[in-house]
């Protein structure tokens, strides 16, 4: 299972596919988790939505979808099915993916794929039991995945009016393992030093969530938003 190309594969589809038609319409690019992968929000006319659900780039207009399979298909191909032109530039942050070699076909490993949709979901869940526990004034911010680090995040506001951010992260230069973190914004590091095992904050990697391939469950779930909840209690909130 090559989870590392893989995802490489999806982060220039998200960006330079899905981030880029959405931009086309409304000028933004933040996209969501959805069953089997990641989606955009709804926008236009039609209304259009572009999702990227169990190895397929879907194109939703009104009442129709086109279906095309991402391995094996070139990103000009995923990018003619979405309306998109990539002749043009295009930017979602410091850190957005080259668009590559767009005739080149993809190579999509279908495990992996799926392994990372599953993060994603769980991600997804986690973060909303979280934000859904804090208090009013913490005004977490909508949960998206962004193309630029591939990270599905939200951020809020601790106590002390300084932020934080939460989310999971589908792997990086930092860590090939998918994982969770808290991402304070300012250089506090109160409490258990041990908690603080990163270099912008805290990490909970996939690999200690659950053993090799298997699925994650309802003990990763627990485990994960507990670690999210550690950490904002060290920094100030009080979780009920």
């Amino acid at each position: 299972m090559d989870v590392t190309s893989t995802r490489e594969t999806l982060h220039r589809v998200a960006a330079h596919v899905l981030g880029r038609g959405r931009h086309r319409a409304t000028g933004r690019f933040g996209l969501r988790a959805a069953p089997g992968g990641f989606a955009t929000p709804a926008y236009g006319d039609g209304p259009e939505v572009l999702r990227v659900a169990s190895g397929f780039l879907v194109h939703e207009t009104a009442g129709g979808a086109t279906y095309v399979a991402i391995d094996g298909a070139s990103l000009g191909d995923l990018a003619g099915v979405a309306d998109v032109t990539l002749e043009e530039g295009f930017s979602v942050g410091t850190d957005t993916p080259p668009a590559g070699d767009v005739e080149r076909p993809l190579v999509l490993d279908g495990a992996a794929a799926r392994l990372l949709a599953e993060w994603l979901l769980l991600g997804q869940e986690v973060l909303d039991h979280v934000s859904a526990a804090l208090p009013r004034e913490a005004s977490p911010a909508v949960v998206q995945l962004w193309p630029e680090h591939f990270d599905l995040a939200t951020h809020l506001t601790l106590p002390d009016g300084n932020g934080v951010n939460l989310g999971a992260s589908l792997g990086d230069r930092f860590s090939e393992d998918p994982y969770f973190y808290v991402g304070p914004w300012s250089d506090a590091r109160p409490g258990d030093a041990a908690y603080w095992n990163a270099p912008f904050g805290a990490v909970l990697r996939r690999s200690e969530l659950v053993a090799g391939g298997r699925p994650v469950d309802a003990g990763s779930f627990r485990a994960a938003r507990g670690f999210l909840r550690e950490g904002l209690e060290l920094l100030g909130w009080a979780i009920r």
